[in-house]
Order: structure tokens, then C-alpha cells, then sequence
């Protein structure tokens, strides 16, 4: 790199023509604006050398007096060391004053997805500067990962971790206030938005996928999307489709009736009632109006069997909560009254796989170990306000991994609580007793 090139910035938008160096790592490029910005020689790159070395000569501007030395000044002052006083204003562009921000996860080597570790960047898409808080959630509480400032148009790494710290992140929060610096501008709402990670992503390499902000696949997660929050929807999947089975099935007579010519001969439901009906105008309705009223009573249709859907979903969640507890406190109660002294009122969580999953074909041991970590963390919430209360988590004395888990997750989160071997008489080696503290 020498005097001449043509460079361009690597993280930044923008570049122009090398004309001085300060020091060793310090290039002075001038913009089209005519103004000389100090980058680091890491942070440029050549895209067309000046093969003969000609320095074009600036306009002459008077020189300032010579300033007076002092005794204390440093007469052997290094150039290269002075602060640097310039920086350059961020770079606007057309469109960007719709705020969209997104939580970003990079592998750093994709293939080993088996073993790499992870980085987490906030991308902030806007002409805004946006204040970030990111956390994570553990227990009742939650912890701080990283705080800050993002620039304009930029990305900002804000954590890394490996596969072990993934039960840590199944719970993020993100917040964000957003302003501009040194310009009027339109007020933005702050943003408070969790999230919750499917940890079996990270497992799969098709979920990492091109995107215009990274070099390498990454995982988006859209936290503003222009300037709306993206809030989750936590539904079962196979509640859904459930209970839209059993849903009425009109809207695919209405899916065929909008591409024909006519209406249905007879509304089926009181909406397609109030979209079908002929309106008291004077006026006969055109085929666009008519196809306009179809659209509209089939979005009202849907809205009307989507809440049905949830509704159902909820009450039969309910209903299997309340079946499962109700079994487990005759199953308590059963247990209780052959309890060894000291073992009465005693929870049992059965931990074998089998008794929580109904079939485990091609679930690989990772998945199956986080189900059962699922189960006991369940479990220690439910109970974790209840002084006193015992609760025997019943791994199997084959099940080391498990055990090891489990120690790990008690001496990390639940230090409060004491643990020991279950009874052996009644357990043998494969249960672990907890006491809530």
C-alpha cells in the first residue's frame, strides 16, 4: 500500500485515496469530500494501485504560528501517538430510517458443527444509533451478557459460546432505545422483546443460512422488523393441527367459490351470512366489489377459526396439566403411605427417557439428555418456593451422564438446595434425593 491507491473501507461504507501515513497502522485516506480519515491499515484494502507513485498536490492553506514549546513538552513526540480528533460522521442510506434489528448466530467453523463454538451479533439495519441491552434468563432472574451502542448500518459481536452454555440461552431478552446524533429525527418507541431459542437448531447446518450482513451461514432472530417489534408465539404445533381438524371446513367452499364467476348458491356460517348478504344501496355491486366482500369474509372466517384453534389448544393443555397432576399426587400419595421414616411427602420424577417420550427413534443422545434436563428443571421451578420439600429424581444407576447433569445444574443454578443419594433399600444407586432449602 502506497501513496495513490485507490482503497475502500472492510467494516465500514465508503473509501477514497491513500494520501499519508501516521506511524506504522495508521493510513490517512482522503474521502470525496476532500477530508483526510485515519483508518487502520487492517481496516482497508487496495482495489486499484497507483503503479507510478504521483502524489496529487492539495491547496495550500496557511500555516498556523509555531506554537511554543514548553519545558515539559516531549521533543522526540511520536506523530503516531497523538489521539486521533477526527472521526467520520456514520454513513446514511436511502431507506434506513425504518428501524430493523435483528439477533444474529454465527458458527465459527460450519463444518464442524459438532464442536465449534458460536458468536451472537446484534445487526442494527437503520440510520439509527441504537442503545442494547441483551440477557439471558436463569432461574427467576436475569443476567446481563452484554450492553451497549450500535452505530448506524453496523454489527456488533456481543457473545460467544459453546454447545455447553446452550441450555443457558433457550431464554433471551433484547432492549433497545434508538436515536440520531447531531440531526433532528422521528421519535422510536424502546423495544423490550424475549425470545426463546430452539437449542436443536444449533444441531441442524440447513437452519444457518446466507444472509446479506454475514460471509458465512448465520441464524437470524428479527427483534424490530420496520419499526415493529416481533413478539413469539409459543404454540404447539400439534395442538394446532389438532384441533383445526376438527374446525368446520368452509373455508375451502369459499376458497372455490372466489375463483368462479358466482357466489355460493347458500351462506354455511352466520359471517359469510353478513359478507354475502346484498347490501340496501341503490346501486348493484361490480364483480370487484364482489370479490373484495369474498376476501373479507374469508379473512373474518379465518380469524374466527384460528381463535377457535387456540381456545381449544388451551383447554386441552389444561385439561392434560390438571390429568398429569391429579395422577401424580395419587401416585405421591400411594408412594407415601410405604415411604420409608423420613421419606413421607416426598415428589418422585421419573427421568427415563421412556417415561417421558412415547418413541425415540432418530433422537440422538443430545436431544434425549436435554428432555430430560427439561423435565427437571420443570420440576425444581415448580417446587423451588416450597422450604423443605423433597424431591427424588429417579435417573437409573446406568445413567452416569445424566447423574453428571444433573450435580452440574444443582451446583450451578440451585445452590440453595442440598442433594444426596435417594434410599438405597428403595432405590438402590440410580436416584438422586434434592431438599429445597
Amino acid at each position: 500500500m502506497k501513496i495513490g491507491d485507490k482503497v475502500r473501507f472492510l467494516n465500514e461504507v465508503g473509501g477514497g485515496i491513500v494520501r499519508g501515513f501516521q506511524g506504522k497502522d495508521i493510513v490517512l485516506i482522503e474521502d470525496a469530500d476532500g477530508f483526510d480519515i485515519p483508518m487502520l491499515r487492517s481496516q482497508v484494502v487496495v482495489i486499484e494501485t497507483n503503479a507510478n507513485n504521483f502524489v496529487v498536490k492539495k491547496k495550500e492553506e496557511p500555516q498556523a504560528p509555531p506554537r511554543v514549546r514548553y519545558v515539559e513538552d516531549n521533543v522526540d513526540d511520536d506523530p503516531s501517538e497523538r489521539p486521533v480528533t477526527f472521526q467520520p460522521k456514520p454513513q446514511e442510506r436511502k431507506g434506513g430510517d425504518l428501524m430493523n434489528v435483528c439477533l444474529a448466530f454465527v458458527p465459527e467453523n460450519s463444518r464442524e458443527l459438532s464442536s465449534t463454538r458460536f458468536e451472537a451479533y446484534l445487526v442494527n439495519d437503520s440510520n439509527y444509533f441504537v442503545n442494547a441491552v441483551f440477557a439471558n434468563n436463569q432461574g427467576a432472574s436475569w443476567h446481563l451478557r452484554w450492553q451497549g451502542e450500535l452505530e448506524p448500518n453496523t454489527k456488533q459481536l456481543v457473545d460467544t459460546f459453546d454447545r455447553s452454555e446452550l441450555n443457558d440461552l433457550e431464554r433471551l431478552s433484547v432492549q433497545l432505545i434508538a436515536w440520531k446524533r447531531d440531526k433532528p429525527y422521528m421519535m422510536k418507541p424502546a423495544v423490550g422483546v424475549e425470545l426463546r431459542l430452539n437449542v436443536v437448531k444449533f444441531y441442524k447446518l440447513h437452519v444457518f443460512q446466507n444472509t446479506p450482513f454475514f460471509r458465512e451461514p448465520a441464524l437470524l432472530y428479527d427483534i424490530v422488523r420496520d419499526d415493529r417489534p416481533v413478539k413469539q408465539v409459543f404454540v404447539e404445533a400439534a395442538e394446532v393441527i389438532e384441533a383445526l381438524r376438527g374446525a368446520d371446513s368452509q373455508p375451502s367452499d369459499i376458497e372455490d367459490a372466489s375463483a368462479g364467476d358466482a357466489l355460493p348458491a347458500a351462506p354455511a356460517t352466520r359471517f359469510e351470512e353478513d359478507a354475502f348478504e346484498p347490501a340496501p344501496v341503490a346501486r348493484q355491486l361490480t364483480r370487484e366489489e364482489e370479490r373484495e366482500a369474498l376476501k373479507a369474509a374469508k379473512r373474518q372466517l379465518k380469524a374466527e377459526q384460528q381463535a377457535r384453534a387456540k381456545e381449544m389448544a388451551a383447554k386441552a393443555e389444561q385439561q392434560a396439566l390438571k390429568a398429569k397432576e391429579l395422577a401424580a399426587m395419587a401416585e405421591q400419595q400411594r408412594r407415601s403411605r410405604t415411604a420409608p421414616q423420613g421419606m413421607k411427602d416426598v415428589i418422585e420424577v421419573d427421568l427415563h427417557i421412556n417415561a417421558l417420550l412415547d418413541h425415540t427413534e432418530g433422537l440422538s443422545p443430545t436431544v434425549l439428555l436435554n428432555t430430560q434436563m427439561t423435565e427437571f428443571r420443570i420440576m425444581m421451578e415448580r417446587n423451588i418456593r416450597r422450604k423443605g420439600q423433597k424431591i427424588v429424581f429417579i435417573h437409573g444407576k446406568d445413567n452416569e451422564v445424566l447423574r453428571e447433569a444433573i450435580l452440574k445444574e444443582l451446583n450451578r443454578r440451585y445452590r440453595t438446595c442440598t442433594y444426596e443419594d435417594a434410599p438405597f433399600q428403595k432405590y438402590g444407586f440410580g436416584a438422586t434425593l434434592v431438599t429445597i432449602l
